[in-house]
């Protein structure tokens, strides 16, 4: 009965334009990182548009959100990283996926839970479709296991070329997928809120709690992101002591917290926490740079937030950034030296980025303009094409 159900749901895709849409992610609410904030953008535009969208995830999280009803799995923490939990599926979980009767599956960063996503996908002839967000290969050597990373393309090769469509959040990562062998390769175009994150937020009270104890002489610098080993936040130590007065704000946390702290003592730091809501797009917008090291990004969302609220932006010449970043014009690339502890070309593109205000002030500009091109409304409407193409196909198929 399964390609009659597919060619059932077609039609009525055809002529309602609405999908009923099952998401599988090792990661929801109420973590707070760049995946989660698409796939909360994504559901709440999929929901305004008519779809229906079922969600499963590590538990923890709510029960529903903006009309989505959200599953949560048992999980265990990850023991390198804690902050993520390993769900395995369970009987439940294909009971509620056959109640549901999805158009498609679409599995977010396939790791455990996701695996069990594309089985049944597979098992219950339902189309697939996975998304690729975090460059975990690249995140080992970070974790002393390099040595693993072919291993782990050979599996992640394996779990997204069961799918119909493999979906890269920059062109870079398009192009290193393919490369590897991943096949059936496509942009899922970046997105941001810039009605959320706007300039208009910039406040001295926000400014303040970012220098902490330290005056307010010199260019305050800010990072906001987890504090993890693979973000290379130490980086950022070389350019405190080569620009005079400069001070630091990190916001946000996670397991490498600790080491940070010891790496950044004595220096003007703030280590700031969370900050979600508009006490996050204030933190934005009170900044005179952003500085942002990490070279193993697929995207790097929070560049994308920094610009909407006008904070001129300094990130690696690598993975998905020269996507959002064109050098001397939004905001300013460095160059990432393969031994962490050489920053030069961090320091000489923050001094670049700081040294002319007038400049500045005009990235600062050109960074909120950029921002403005990149809506979640537009990303979605360009993944619901994705899926309406995903389904005829599979409809020409099953025919």
């Amino acid at each position: 009965p399964k390609p009659s159900i597919r060619l059932n749901n077609y039609f009525f895709l055809s002529s309602q334009q609405t999908v009923k849409i099952v998401f599988f992610t090792e990661t929801f609410l109420p973590k707070v990182d760049g995946i989660v904030t698409r796939l909360t953008k994504t559901i709440q535009h999929l929901i305004k548009n008519g779809d229906e969208v079922l969600l499963f995830c590590p538990e923890g999280g709510p029960s529903n959100y903006m009309g989505a009803k959200v599953i949560g799995v048992p999980a265990m923490p990850l023991p390198l990283y804690p902050e993520l939990k390993l769900a395995l599926p369970r009987p439940a979980v294909s009971e509620a996926l056959e109640k549901f009767n999805p158009d498609l599956i679409h599995v977010v960063n396939p790791a455990v839970l996701g695996l069990g996503g594309i089985w049944l996908a597979k098992t219950n002839g339902i189309p697939l479709i996975a998304s690729y967000h975090t460059h975990l290969p690249k995140y080992l050597e970070h974790y002393g296991m390099g040595m693993l990373e072919p291993l782990l393309w050979e599996m992640l090769k394996a779990a997204h070329n069961q799918a119909e469509l493999n979906l890269c959040t920059s062109t870079a990562m398009v192009s290193e997928l393919s490369e590897k062998g991943i096949q059936h390769t496509a942009l899922w175009q970046r997105g941001v809120d810039t009605e959320a994150f706007n300039p208009d937020l910039r406040n001295n009270e926000m400014r303040r709690r970012l220098l902490g104890e330290h005056d307010d002489q010199g260019a305050l610098l800010i990072y906001v992101g987890r504090l993890s080993a693979e973000k290379q936040i130490e980086r950022i130590k070389p350019v405190l002591d080569a620009i005079p007065q400069s001070r630091l704000a990190l916001v946000g946390d996670g397991p490498y917290r600790e080491q940070l702290e010891r790496i950044f003592e004595n220096t003007a730091t703030t280590f700031v926490g969370y900050l979600s809501g508009e006490e996050l797009s204030s933190a934005y917008a009170s900044g005179d740079a952003f500085l942002f090291p990490s070279s193993t990004e697929t995207l790097g969302l929070v560049l994308l937030e920094a610009m909407a609220a006008g904070c001129p932006v300094v990130g690696a010449n690598r993975g998905g950034i020269p996507d959002i970043i064109t050098d001397g014009k939004n905001g300013c690339l460095y160059e990432p030296d393969a031994n962490d502890n050489d920053s030069q070309s961090l320091i000489n593109s923050t001094k670049r980025l700081l040294g002319n205000d007038f400049e500045r002030q005009a990235m600062r500009k050109a960074a909120r303009e950029e921002a403005e091109c990149w809506g979640w409304a537009s990303a979605t409407n360009q993944l619901r094409e994705y899926y309406k193409e995903v389904l005829k196909n599979t409809v020409k198929v099953a025919a």
